[in-house]
């Protein structure tokens, strides 16, 4: 049954942690798939997307055994699904087994729920079939079937479509056929498969543009999951606009490649303070502290945008505060993700009185002085509107979300946990 919520006005003070980072979590998983040895991966993300990912490979034959955030991980010979692959409403449990199954010579059968099965899957299908795996779509979407290779013929692949998950896609081919692969053309997409295959004792050199693997992992061990930047981003910018904010976010991961956000708020005039910085597992981790601030309309690029390519939802909501105009480029595929983002930006801010213009490639935001007087927003299921709806309402006023459920997918705690930072 779908629940509505209601979230208000008020400042966020005191300290706050996080769940662990979904994106990691899930790759962690898939890695810890390939371990000859069990491996424990600690703040394992509690969200449904995740949840897809330990079941899919569950199905293909890796034994996970999980106690709370903890998850205990070992592989062995992997094998065919009995049945589909379910997942849910899971992109990057998608592109990425199809990975694995592409490296790893299995037949598998892949579906979704009703919002997966709109998202492209070509993209992905397409370099794996460069690789030597036979896949056919369903016009391009899920349901879909994938037949490994045990021959590999493409090794070296140009990203047509630069994306961290067909990256991933990509390498996890290689370390599943143990066979080198190299990447090239990305535009600075998130590393985190990169620094896990790392971290795991494989060969590797990346950097922005190229990733070589050139070596199979050979140390694996455990993994502490940092806090997911992307869940500490509705708080980072809740506490930014609600005036008397002064709220610290401890032990959330601030890899380069995710924390766009941060650099486009520094712009605006946001007081945000990155401390106590310090490595785990390869990824770097610190607290961050925020009080609130005035914020000024600037241009965000797209190489900004790449790095917050998840965030320019709550990223909208701060624009809404900021005066003058904001203009977010180079976001083209928020049209395509849980639901139409760009559509839902301009329905979430217009319940605000502040006007949204849709451009070719990205939205100009007119910033000002956002209302709200308990407006009932539609979510369509997915989970960033509904968190940026409550991060706009922490500032503007009373707001309300038709599923409170969708929230569940990356961050079930979270309303208790804003609540808490509200008191």
């Amino acid at each position: 049954m779908i629940s509505t919520t209601h979230f208000q006005a008020g400042a966020l003070r005191g300290r706050i942690r996080v769940p662990g980072d979904k994106s990691i979590s899930h790759r962690a998983l898939i890695l810890g798939a390939k371990s000859p040895k069990p491996i424990e991966i600690r703040n394992l993300n509690p969200g449904r997307d995740v949840q897809a990912t330990r079941l899919a490979l569950q199905a293909l034959g890796a034994a996970i055994d999980t106690d709370g955030d903890t998850a205990r991980v070992s592989g062995g010979a992997l094998h065919d699904p009995e049945q589909p692959i379910d997942c849910m409403n899971s992109g990057s449990t998608a592109r990425m087994l199809m990975g694995v199954c592409a490296g790893a010579n299995l037949q598998a059968r892949f579906t979704g729920d009703a919002s997966l099965r709109r998202r492209p899957m070509e993209p992905v299908a397409a370099q794996l079939r460069a690789l030597g795996a036979h896949i056919e779509t369903s016009n391009g979407t899920m349901p879909l079937a994938i037949s490994g290779t045990n021959q590999p013929q493409t090794r070296r692949f140009i990203l047509i479509t630069p994306s961290a998950q067909i990256k991933s896609a990509l390498l996890f081919a290689g370390v599943f056929g143990n066979v080198p692969v190299t990447t090239m053309a990305d535009k600075g997409s998130r590393d985190h498969t990169e620094r896990l295959l790392d971290f795991f004792g494989a060969d590797i050199s990346f950097d922005r543009s190229t990733v070589e693997l050139r070596t199979m992992p050979e140390h694996f061990r455990d993994v502490d999951v940092a806090g997911d930047f992307s869940a500490a981003a509705f708080f980072i910018v809740a506490a930014t606009i609600a005036r008397g904010s002064a709220l610290t976010i401890e032990n959330v991961g601030v890899n380069p490649s995710r924390t766009g956000l941060i650099d486009a708020l520094q712009q605006m005039g946001a007081n945000i303070r990155v401390e106590n910085t310090h490595e785990r597992c390869g990824e770097p981790i610190a607290d961050i502290s925020i009080e609130s601030a005035k914020l000024r309309g600037i241009s965000v690029s797209p190489d900004v945008a790449l790095r917050a390519i998840d965030e320019i939802p709550v990223l909208a909501v701060a624009a809404a505060f900021a005066q003058g105009e904001t203009r977010i480029t180079g976001v083209r595929e928020l049209r395509a993700k849980e639901s139409d983002r760009v559509a839902a930006i301009e329905r979430l801010l217009s319940a605000t009185g502040i006007s949204v213009e849709a451009l070719p490639n990205g939205i100009a935001i007119h910033g000002g002085d956002p209302r709200a007087t308990g407006a009932m927003i539609e979510t369509h299921g997915d989970h960033r509107t509904a968190m940026a709806a409550a991060a706009l309402a922490a500032g503007a006023g009373a707001l309300g979300i038709d599923d409170e459920e969708s929230i569940g997918v990356s961050f079930p705690g979270f309303i208790a946990t804003l609540r808490k930072a509200q008191e």
